[in-house]
């Protein structure tokens, strides 16, 4: 594996990313939002204005679930069959170059734009809600920027790997969104209607373990679990075991979830 060649490629991908405005766009975009509901969140409480960093952080929770996969799948979707379709796949393939180090250079430069957006637009809020956050809740939140690039990197694996599969932009682009509607929308509400179908005879003990099969709800427990009031807000302490919450631990099956999808975009790589 040649690291000189799958920088190069990395480098090539980020490069197309920020001359077409999209790094710039997404983190306008995540700057926006975050102000939005970290200001007007509680209108519905009667109550205009910074709260908390709780607060915040669990408004933020929910934008992101919905928000970062949806980028994620979107921006990876064509990253191989993109290539194939324009015909451009065989000719790289002919160069001195490995499909792994093809496909891991795509995935780091993309990987990149979208890191570089994500820190930039919450990273914006922070600058802007420093004078009004302790330096507790500058660490919680700080946290909670690092989980939110995790989840977008897992979802990004999961777009290589439905770009791998795909066999044309179209499709890759139906299974991109069909992903995102399981992990975000459809997931948890199966495991909701057999746990209550059932009447917890079945799934009951084995519910949070499977929320682990859910990059999304690794992200939902590891910022619930890191402020005992967010906890509380959630309600997922009586759901989830104290230390399987526990930052290490959650964070592992988020890597998992960026490893597992590469290496098996790997196997299925052909030209």
């Amino acid at each position: 594996m040649e690291l000189t060649q799958i920088l190069t490629i990395a480098a090539k991908e980020f490069r197309d990313r920020m001359r077409n405005r999209w790094v710039l766009a997404v983190a306008l975009v995540f700057t926006v939002f975050s102000l939005v509901i970290a200001y007007f969140g509680g209108a519905q409480q009667g109550s205009v204005g910074f709260r908390s960093i709780e607060f915040t952080i669990a408004s933020l929770v929910s934008l992101v679930i919905y928000l970062i996969p949806l980028i994620a799948l979107l921006l990876g979707f064509d990253a191989i069959v993109g290539e194939r379709e324009r015909g451009s796949l065989d000719l790289l393939l002919a160069l001195p170059i490995t499909r792994f180090e093809l496909l891991l250079g795509k995935y780091l430069g993309l990987a990149a734009a979208l890191t570089l957006s994500t820190l930039a637009g919450f990273g914006m809020v922070a600058v802007l809600l420093s004078r009004q956050m302790s330096w507790t809740g500058m660490y919680h939140y700080f946290g909670f920027m690092l989980s939110s690039v995790l989840l977008g990197l897992a979802f990004l694996s999961l777009a290589v790997l439905l770009s791998v599969l795909a066999r044309d932009r179209t499709r890759a682009s139906g299974l991109a969104i069909a992903t995102w509607f399981f992990f975000v929308l459809v997931f948890d509400l199966l495991l909701l209607g057999v746990l209550v179908g059932t009447g917890g005879r079945f799934g009951g003990e084995a519910f949070a373990w499977l929320l682990l099969l859910n990059p999304a709800d690794v992200f939902r427990i590891l910022n619930v679990f890191s402020l005992d009031d967010v906890r509380t807000l959630y309600g997922l302490a009586s759901v989830v075991p104290p230390s399987m919450g526990s930052p290490a631990n959650m964070g592992g099956v988020m890597l998992a979830w960026i490893i597992v999808p590469l290496a098996l975009a790997n196997w299925r790589f052909k030209p």
